[in-house]
């Protein structure tokens, strides 16, 4: 049962916040898998550590929610969306990683508003990191383009 002080709205950001993330953890798996049968093995190495930035943020979205009284339960997970190259494949990452952050900087907002410092706190670090994600993946979309040009090569999910 959540503390009696415990605003419902911010339950509600916490429990998307941990549905986006398993699903990150999830579609970044699922990539490095696919960019491993394509022979891609530092992509790969690099989308596998994502998936594991991302499982650290569901095991502190646990925590906090458990600290807060409540039963983690992520309501869905979304999707996997892959592609037939690796841009593309990131252009999904890049996609997903927009939506999270705003998730993350109307959830700080919220818990400013309502004068919760720990949440606002939480909420901010978690933005932040998942910024820089996202700036991360741009980063990379931008060298593929500039190292292979428009013309990518199609692997194909199979």
């Amino acid at each position: 049962m959540p503390a009696p002080h415990t605003d419902h709205r911010l339950l509600g950001y916490l429990g998307r916040a941990l549905s986006l993330e398993l699903s990150a953890v999830q579609m970044y798996s699922t990539q490095a898998r696919l960019v491993a049968t394509w022979g891609l093995d530092e992509p790969a190495r690099r989308l596998r550590q994502e998936a594991h930035e991302e499982m650290q943020h569901v095991e502190r979205i646990i925590a906090r929610m458990l600290a807060l009284g409540v039963a983690p339960n992520a309501s869905q997970l979304r999707p996997v969306r892959l592609g037939d190259d690796l841009r593309s494949l990131l252009q999904a990452g890049f996609a997903f990683e927009k939506e999270v952050v705003q998730l993350y900087a109307d959830a700080a907002g919220h818990a400013a508003r309502i004068g919760s410092h720990d949440d606002r706190v939480f909420f901010q670090a978690l933005f932040a990191e998942e910024q820089t994600h996202a700036q991360e993946l741009m980063q990379w979309i931008q060298e593929l383009e500039r190292s292979h040009g428009e013309a990518m090569p199609q692997r194909g999910l199979g």
